[in-house]
């Protein structure tokens, strides 16, 4: 077999910020320094202070 790869450090764009609390690199929500993926901001939003408007 071949030798053991390592994944490449990201500079910048979407595999350079992965999501806190799950480690996914999908749609991170960075802004007031969250760093969430959506699907986590959606369960921990309500505990931060953040609630739905009309």
């Amino acid at each position: 077999m071949g030798k053991l790869q390592l994944k490449k450090e990201r500079k910048y764009g979407k595999g350079s910020r992965a999501c806190r609390r799950c480690g996914s690199y999908g749609s991170v929500i960075r802004r007031h320094g969250l760093y969430l993926c959506r699907q986590c901001f959606r369960e921990v939003a309500r505990r931060l202070g953040f609630r739905k408007y009309e």
